[in-house]
């Protein structure tokens, strides 16, 4: 079961550590409750029966020695998992409310480059015997899809399942370099990458030639003109777009999978395009609660892709490119809002508009490695590109269990900053959507409110349907 790791970052990955600043961690995570109590103690030795088919988990991330290439994985010849799986002190149990605000302040961190960059903080009493974990991982290590994938290493299917056996064989210690090998590395590695990423560039304009020329697409080119703008204009600065502090604030909620199912079967799309419904019309009506007109404006959401393959499944690092949705705010029922977001989606689908955004992105990772960092230095602009984070990711539909205890359920975390001071992250798990709301404190001061709103939008729309039925 040994993971065939790329030793150096990429350029994607390198990206995620060259713009966080302390206004914009750039760690993703999740909070987790289970059944029962959950302690330090299994914790740990629950991880560390699973920690050698984790090799990237006891690797730090190393600055190149010469600035030539991007910074490379090395062994953390000091590793210690006590100071990666944290105990929370407490002296009562924690309500929902403190565990809420307890996620914020962890996730409000910068991780210290100094060793592996993953956190758990364990939450051994939570009121109704429950029990809670907190982690944190680095963007530049996993994205949404590889991170689900780990779950299948770390988390059972059974709650007695037995750990799994260790391999005989020792790993050979790492080889010796001089600094004259070690400086044609990073000369090596620098044009490998940059060879690599032409390449991709050049085989997704070639994909992408190929998919609009095809006959079968045609009656979808006269509507890719309304996407476009997506990528070449700012969109409207909304309430939540500000300057950010980097302090974080979250909220929670969950809903039913079958009822988006049930939405998405009666109205005709996607559970991601219930999704967007129910998120762009509550960004409008907190819009308007917070006094600003809707007429004529729109919600730009930054929807992360992933490109991961099924053979890629389990390996680390990130496979991601973006699509740029654009929703009016001022739609006149949810039915239209619906509709409007399934054909907007599906444009950019059949486009194939995610590979070709990862072709020009591949512009920028084509430059030296010590330009992208200046470039990445320089990304506080005046105007966010977009308004909004929104990630939906599958995970189980079956419960699954951590060091025998039962998880109840997840709310996953999406680092926000540079003027998008709100996020938020989608988890299906066990036949239920959990919302992770992430909110800067100072761009987003009351996220509770929107939170209210999402519900509210929700219902309106399950009971939109059920009356059309």
């Amino acid at each position: 079961m040994k993971q065939e790791l790329n030793r150096r970052l990429t350029s994607l990955d390198s990206a995620f550590l060259y713009l966080e600043r302390k206004e914009c961690p750039m760690h993703i995570g999740s909070t987790s409750i289970f059944e029962g109590r959950l302690t330090h103690g299994d914790l740990v030795r629950h991880i560390g029966d699973r920690l050698f088919l984790l090799p990237r988990y006891l690797q730090k991330v190393v600055p190149d020695p010469f600035g030539l290439a991007h910074p490379t994985w090395e062994t953390d010849a000091n590793f210690d998992l006590e100071k990666h799986i944290f105990k929370v002190e407490q002296d009562k149990p924690l309500t929902d409310d403190e565990l809420v605000a307890l996620a914020g302040k962890v996730l409000t961190e910068v991780m210290d480059r100094g060793k592996p960059l993953w956190e758990l903080y364990v939450v051994e009493d939570v009121e109704g015997d429950r029990s809670a974990l907190i982690a944190k991982i680095h963007h530049c290590m996993v994205d949404g899809i590889s991170g689900v994938d780990l779950i299948r290493i770390i988390y059972d299917i059974t709650p007695d399942a037995p750990p799994p056996p260790k391999p005989a064989i020792e790993e050979d210690a790492p080889e010796k370099k001089d600094p004259a090998q070690r400086f044609f590395e990073s000369v090596f590695g620098a044009l490998q990458e940059t060879s690599a990423r032409l390449m991709e560039m050049q085989g997704g304009l070639l994909y992408m030639a190929s998919n609009l020329t095809n006959p079968q697409n045609a009656e979808m080119l006269p509507h890719l003109s309304e996407v476009l703008p997506a990528v070449s204009t700012p969109p409207p600065i909304l309430p939540f777009n500000g300057v950010c502090s980097g302090v974080r604030r979250l909220a929670w909620t969950r809903f039913s999978f079958a009822e988006a199912r049930a939405i998405r079967n009666v109205l005709g799309g996607t559970v991601n395009d219930v999704v967007l419904t129910v998120l762009s019309e509550a960004v409008a009506r907190y819009t308007k609660f917070h006094g600003a007109p809707i007429k004529g404006k729109i919600v730009r959401f930054m929807v992360p892709v992933s490109l991961r393959q099924k053979e890629q499944r389990g390996a680390l690092g990130n496979m991601i490119s973006i699509l740029p949705v654009e929703i009016p705010l001022d739609l006149a029922d949810l039915p239209a809002r619906f509709r409007f977001v399934h054909k907007r989606t599906d444009v950019m689908k059949t486009a194939r508009l995610a590979e070709g955004l990862l072709t020009l992105g591949a512009l920028y990772t084509m430059m030296p490695a010590p330009m992208q960092s200046m470039v990445a230095a320089l990304a506080d602009l005046p105007f966010p590109p977009f308004n909004m984070v929104a990630t939906n990711v599958p995970g189980p539909q079956v419960p699954i269990y951590l060091a025998g205890r039962k998880m109840l359920m997840q709310y996953p975390y999406v680092p926000i900053g540079y003027g998008l001071g709100l996020g938020c992250a989608i988890l299906s798990y066990n036949q239920t959507l959990y919302f992770g709301l992430s909110s800067d404190e100072q761009a987003m001061g009351d996220v509770e409110k929107f939170r209210e709103i999402l519900e509210e939008v929700f219902q309106d729309l399950i009971n939109t349907v059920k009356s059309g039925e």
